[in-house]
């Protein structure tokens, strides 16, 4: 893929809780709504292409929040988690169908099948890893096939639908786009059959180039394309030297029984690939953070998920983020500690380095939608 074109960079909002240090209490955000929606609008704001918002028993509902925070924004496409089995297909249709409508085609739709059993069990899943793909496999079968014009007859093994069709089409068609990330072989075969954007975890390059190179192969197999993206956090300074200095301030605070202990934790409760994959860049230690140039595992001492971040000046961020564009990813999903106050740096440093303008207009603000009756505070 050509690197002379701008790189598609959305933002992260941290539905799970924020703060300045990684693995303690101190210095930590809430996740009220107040200062999600203050960093979806910085986001808006400032350029980024959209917001991803996860899925999992620590957040606070992606789709509801979401929602909430929609009408504050004017350009903002929100990448929204969902999990197959906690809703029929036919109910995420109908849901994603009217988000769509009602912020006139900004819907993303990630779909997270989920890699931790326990967490899993209390949401109504009790399914092994082979058959959680295998029921995200039916499920968008069937979601796929209820936005087209003759309906969907489906009889699997653990979903069904007879007659089933949305009726409320979307604005984005045939419907709004799926986003997947899987490491596993049988997540990589879903990804090909189904998905429009393959997301992969920031891994070294060459461990990226060749997941990439199979769900391509997988996908033309099936006679379809698929786009790439990465999900990655981003230590940006004026220079290196700042940059890894604020990687070590952010895990100042860590000490090694928590390391230990989220390790363990980890290891019994997780089956997830791609987890495994991010915990074995550091191994839990110290003294191995910086896993390929510039690509630090720090944050994935402690948080599940994404761990690693690019870590440097904004010229050698973008030089890293162009290696990953050389390999075929075309939206990057950024985040960092803390959220709003890292979207302005990521956007004032990094920005004019990979060719992202800036927004021409501000986020819309709350009074906007306010009614306008009468005289005063709502009319002005």
């Amino acid at each position: 893929m050509s690197t002379d074109s701008p790189l598609d960079l959305f933002w992260f909002v941290p539905t799970s809780g924020d703060g300045r240090y990684i693995g303690t209490r101190q210095g930590a955000r809430p996740q009220d709504f107040g200062y999600l929606r203050d960093v979806a609008m910085a986001a808006d704001r400032l350029g980024f292409g959209g917001v991803l918002m996860p899925t999992g028993n620590q957040c606070e509902d992606p789709w509801i929040t979401g929602a909430a925070i929609a009408p504050f924004t004017r350009r903002l496409k929100f990448l929204l988690a969902l999990r197959p089995g906690v809703q029929t297909p036919a109910q995420w249709a109908r849901q994603a169908a009217a988000f769509d409508r009602i912020t006139d085609g900004r819907l993303l739709m990630n779909v997270v099948t989920g890699g931790n059993p326990q967490e899993l069990a209390g949401d109504g899943i009790f399914l092994g890893h082979a058959e959680r793909y295998a029921q995200t496999e039916e499920f968008l079968t069937i979601f796929r096939g209820l936005f087209t014009e003759q309906g969907i007859d489906f009889e699997g093994r653990y979903l069904a639908a007879h007659g089933g069709k949305n009726h409320f089409p979307p604005v984005q068609r045939p419907h709004p786009p799926l986003w997947f990330g899987g490491s596993s072989e049988a997540g990589i075969e879903v990804a090909a059959k189904h998905v429009d954007t393959y997301l992969t975890w920031g891994e070294p390059p060459a461990q990226v180039a060749a997941k990439l190179a199979a769900v391509r192969a997988r996908a033309a197999a099936q006679g379809r394309q698929v786009n790439f993206g990465l999900r990655i956090h981003l230590i940006v300074r004026e220079t290196d030297e700042e940059a890894w200095a604020a990687a070590a301030r952010l895990i100042s605070h860590l000490d090694d029984a928590t390391i230990a202990a989220v390790a363990a934790k980890r290891a019994a409760e997780s089956d997830s690939v791609g987890q495994r994959l991010q915990s074995e860049l550091h191994g839990g230690r110290r003294d191995r953070l910086e896993v390929a140039p510039n690509l630090w595992a720090g944050i994935g001492l402690v948080r599940a998920g994404v761990g690693t971040a690019l870590v440097g000046s904004p010229q050698t961020v973008a030089a890293r983020l162009r290696d990953y564009q050389a390999l075929g990813i075309s939206t990057v999903i950024a985040s960092g500690y803390p959220h709003l106050e890292e979207a302005y740096t990521v956007a004032e440093l990094l920005f004019p380095q990979l060719g992202i303008g800036r927004a021409a207009e501000p986020a819309v603000a709350a009074r906007d939608f306010l009614p306008a009756f009468g005289t005063g505070v709502l009319a002005a």
